[in-house]
């Protein structure tokens, strides 16, 4: 997906110069000599960025509201003026996906991550390594801990305080907090080598409910 959006990012960059490219001065017996740029071709371009913005940056990003702002027409203004407008927000957002400073980014990543890693795990269980498979998903659980902690200006410590913190600060309710704790139950023997403590339904299902909590959280 990041590499994606990255090459439409590149595409449209490129088409950008392209309408730019059309640019050519007119007369009209009102308005004189004014500067004009093929029209449809802006509306084109412009439709491609904003689902791009919305896919990258998301809806209510400063990107994409300064977009939708720019491709309003000001009165007595000519078309490459608008085009230039938009262009520069257009740049902008290229210049933040590319240095990593969009959080809708940071998400998309740690989704590619952590989907190769459920992947990961499911192999592990498939082939009867249900511990190693345990400690895996545990991984992926106490990682998007942390970093929802982070996000919500909440301490770091141990998977069972997090879990706490983050029910009590509202990001999720009880139901799922007890959740949680059974599923840091099965970690927890996981990691300290209790086998005879869980069997493979268990990790199974604690692949699929913590997939289901992350795919949530990183929405």
């Amino acid at each position: 997906m990041i590499e994606k959006l990255k090459k439409r990012f590149e595409e449209l960059a490129t088409q950008a110069n392209t309408v730019s490219a059309t640019k050519q001065t007119k007369h009209s017996q009102h308005m004189g000599s004014y500067e004009h740029v093929d029209s449809d071709l802006i509306l084109n371009w412009s439709v491609k960025v904003r689902n791009l913005l919305a896919s990258s940056c998301g809806r209510d990003s400063e990107h994409f509201k300064s977009f939708v702002e720019a491709e309003k027409s000001r009165p007595y203004e000519d078309n490459p003026t608008r085009l230039n407008r938009l262009q520069a927000v257009f740049l902008a957002a290229k210049e933040d996906f590319e240095g990593g400073y969009l959080s809708s980014i940071r998400n998309l990543v740690q989704a590619e991550v952590f989907s190769t890693e459920f992947e990961q795990a499911r192999e592990l269980i498939s082939a009867g390594y249900k511990l190693p498979a345990a400690v895996v998903c545990g991984v992926i659980l106490e990682t998007n801990l942390r970093n929802l902690c982070i996000e919500n200006n909440l301490p770091i410590g141990k998977l069972e305080k997090m879990n706490a913190d983050l029910a009590k600060a509202g990001k999720y309710n009880s139901l799922v907090q007890k959740r949680i704790t059974t599923l840091a139950a099965v970690r927890n023997s996981a990691a300290h080598g209790n086998i005879d403590e869980f069997n493979d339904k268990d990790v199974k299902s604690m692949i699929e409910e913590t997939e289901r909590l992350v795919t949530g959280w990183l929405s």
